[in-house]
């Protein structure tokens, strides 16, 4: 706790500044929900125009708003106030123990639409610190100083993103509102909400610094200098289309750090201006020009090395004077032409994994260009065309190469790679804007082609949608990019309702590996008490007949429903003792005894799971009767054998499942990191890894169940079926043989991107 004295001299508390803090921020945030509030029934409506199947629904979500706008706004004010008591208190509320709270009543599972709200939130807070991190932190400092705590943080802060995203998940809480209404309202929150509380904070920072609170701390920064109108542009632009240099895609912050620091490896001073260049870019919002010109720059490099002084003969430079660039109108014409009927070579590319798409679609639009009049002998590609199909021909070759895409699915596939060429001449953008709509719709057709062999009636279903909206785009797509945008929002809900078919599929492939687990106890359990009873002794055939199968399989079943310790095995068992003490005095020969006469119930009910009933059970029971008098009047004529069973039924025991581990010579099963096993042992439900097969195919699987009984932990695809069940140590030994790895879940588009990049450095940029 600071131990710095407060101006109004209590030690560690200012009553006066917390309630100047108070009515400085909540009133505003009350009056800045309900005025976004007050539009949101609007937007629904607007947004049930063109919401097809679920126009209903937003029009019920727009009367459900307006009926209980007054509500909403009541129970968004009542959180934040509840959360600025508790630091008034001096005990600051935990906004995630708020929402986690709301289960407290029980074990029951979180109903669906509840992890869907409390998603969101999170997602709108999020978006919230990430654009107000630095100022935050200051309000943190200022009120813990003010209100006498040790410390807060986002989790703690009463009007902290995290608090204003319960209090919106608070407000429409006990609304009837569908899930896809639900979450449209939240990211009208995050886009609607989210700018005026920023305004807010800024405010609220500047006040308390201006009274006194934390003076140890920095004051705020004063707004940054007037940028100039062509940065201004830059920046606007930079935000509309989504580029955040923090939030950038993966692969594009990795490569942007290295190339940076390898282009300014020449000289320290150097780097350092270079760094300090980047920076400037990333703060006017540029990074996605620098990081399309380092591509430029890597690909120019890797051509020459690769076609060594024959590209600089080939360029505009080396004959200026015979040969001249395709134009944007010819490249789209040749493409178009290709996009509508794609070559028997170029489809041939597709399915082979040693071709180069690039390199052959290269030779497509030469060749094709002839259609238009042009010699193939003096023409040539522009560098910024080649770029083009050089990044996307390479993005689809790593795709293909990579993913678990076969068949028709790669068939598909590959024929988005001369659109995708296209949207790269047109906007090269694509490549680095997270929110692209081609690369959305890349991402889930990718998604829904992968693993998808067409198995089953949901997955038939999912690759015909993939093929109707692939062939509305190579039909459809000239030059206008708004398809992109109209597709992928047709698709995603088509794959939302897919999705919660999966969850199903899921559910019943946890329930089958339970079901077959249990089997494989009780069969293990049936088969050690029969052994432990008959191991070593000689029986008649009809009693060994009897106690292996009918009786055996009637333990097993009775296992499965009862458990270990229920009365139907207690009595199970002691028929089969009662049995074998028959058979021992049988054995003694006892003459004239009414045989298993008090164990006629018990076999009449063993014989009847098997399916003999009725006259078939009396005769089976007689056949033991019949063996049992030849044996105490030693007369072998009378034995009988038991009559014919019907089949007996039982689930199969689990199949083996997939990747098998295949063992080397360099690796024994006991060869693991028991680090690794442990990890796996302690994974959350819900965990993604990345499954690598003996040919380099990836296949994604969640782990979707952990065993009670065996610890083993059940895999599921993307389509929710069972592909892997392993234990904690078998995956430990997977890891080792690299055939298992953490899964980053960037999107087919920017694991692609990654693929590039390794592949292209080492051949383009030195180390």
């Amino acid at each position: 706790m600071m131990s710095n004295p407060h101006p109004a001299g209590q030690p560690g508390r200012n009553q006066k500044l917390l309630g100047m803090a108070r009515e400085a921020s909540l009133p505003q945030l009350s009056q800045a929900f309900a005025k976004v509030l007050a539009g949101f029934d609007d937007v629904l409506f607007d947004r049930a125009e063109t919401a097809g199947s679920s126009q209903l629904a937003f029009l019920d979500g727009m009367r459900e708003l307006r009926r209980r706008r007054e509500e909403i706004s009541r129970r968004f004010d009542a959180h934040l106030q509840q959360a600025w008591a508790a630091l008034d208190a001096g005990t600051p509320q935990s906004a995630e123990a708020v929402l986690a709270g709301q289960n407290e009543g029980g074990l029951s599972l979180v109903p669906e639409h509840i992890l869907e709200s409390r998603l969101a939130v999170r997602n709108f807070a999020t978006v919230l610190l990430r654009d107000w991190k630095q100022v935050l932190l200051r309000i943190d400092h200022r009120l813990a100083w003010v209100a006498g705590v040790a410390a807060l943080d986002a989790d703690s802060n009463p009007i902290g993103p995290e608090h204003i995203g319960v209090a919106v998940h608070e407000a429409f809480y006990t609304c009837d509102l569908t899930a896809e209404v639900r979450l449209v309202l939240f990211k009208l929150c995050e886009r609607e909400f989210a700018a005026g509380v920023g305004k807010l904070y800024e405010s609220v920072d500047e006040r308390l610094a201006q009274a006194g609170a934390a003076p140890e701390i920095a004051a705020p920064r004063r707004p940054t200098p007037q940028r100039s109108p062509a940065e201004q542009a830059a920046l606007a632009a930079a935000e509309e289309e989504g580029f955040d240099p923090g939030h950038a895609p993966m692969w594009a912050r990795r490569f942007s750090e290295r190339w940076t620091q390898r282009r300014g490896s020449i000289a320290g001073h150097e780097a350092a201006q270079a760094a300090a260049g980047f920076e400037a870019e990333q703060a006017y919002g540029n990074p996605q020009n620098m990081v399309l010109e380092a591509l430029h720059e890597l690909l120019a490099q890797s051509r020459q090395t690769r076609e060594g002084a024959s590209s600089a003969d080939a360029s505009p430079g080396g004959a200026a004077g015979q040969h001249r660039s395709l134009n944007q109108r010819e490249m789209m014409s040749v493409l178009s032409l290709l996009q509508a009927t794609p070559s028997a070579t170029l489809r041939a590319a597709v399915g082979e994994d040693g071709e180069s798409l690039a390199q052959r679609l290269k030779s497509e639009v030469l060749s094709g260009a002839t259609r238009l009049g042009v010699d193939p002998e003096q023409a040539h590609l522009d560098p910024q065309d080649e770029d083009a199909i050089d990044l996307v021909g390479m993005l689809f070759d790593v795709m293909l190469d990579e993913r678990d895409l076969e068949g028709r699915s790669r068939e598909l596939i590959g024929r988005l790679v001369v659109p995708f060429v296209k949207v790269a001449m047109l906007d090269r953008r694509m490549f680095v804007q997270k929110t692209h709509p081609a690369r959305k719709l890349l991402n889930s057709l990718a998604e829904a082609c992968e693993g998808n062999a067409g198995e089953s009636q949901a997955e038939r279903a999912l690759m015909g949608k993939v093929e109707e909206i692939i062939e509305r785009l190579t039909a459809e797509f000239n030059e206008n990019l708004a398809i992109f945008l109209t597709l992928e929002e047709e698709f995603r809900d088509f794959l939302a309702q897919h999705r919660r078919r999966i969850e199903i599929t899921e559910r019943r492939a946890a329930e089958t590996q339970r079901g077959q687990e249990k089997l494989e106890v009780a069969r293990n359990r049936a088969s050690a008490e029969l052994d432990k009873r008959v191991a070593g002794v000689v029986l008649p055939k009809a009693i060994e007949d009897f106690l292996r199968q009918p009786w055996n399989h009637h333990l097993t079943l009775t296992l499965l429903r009862e458990g270990d310790e229920g009365e139907g095995v207690t009595e199970a068992l002691k028929l089969a003792d009662d049995v074998l003490e028959e058979v021992a005095e049988a054995r003694r020969h006892i003459v004239g005894k009414l045989w298993l006469q008090s164990s006629q119930p018990g076999l009449r009910k063993v014989f009847a799971s098997v399916g003999l009933h009725g006259e078939g059970g009396t005769t089976a029971i007689d056949a033991l009767h019949d063996t049992l008098q030849s044996i105490a009047e030693l007369r072998p004529e009378l034995e009988r054998a038991l009559p014919e069973l019907p089949q007996i039924a039982l689930p199969t025991a689990p199949a083996p499942e997939t990747p098998a581990i295949e063992f080397g010579t360099a690796t024994k099963a006991e060869d693991f990191d028991d680090g690794d096993a442990e990890r796996f042992r302690r994974m959350e439900i819900g965990t993604w890894l990345d499954f690598i097969d003996k040919d380099g195919k990836m296949q994604a699987g969640k782990l979707s169940w952990v065993s009670p009984i065996s610890s083993r932990l059940l895999f599921v695809n993307r389509r929710g079926i069972r592909f892997c069940v392993a234990s904690p140590e078998e995956l430990a030994v997977m890891v080792r043989l690299e055939r298992l790895r953490p899964h980053v879940d960037d999107g087919a588009f920017d694991s692609a991107m990654q693929g590039v990049i390794d592949r292209l450095e080492p051949q383009g940029v030195p180390n």
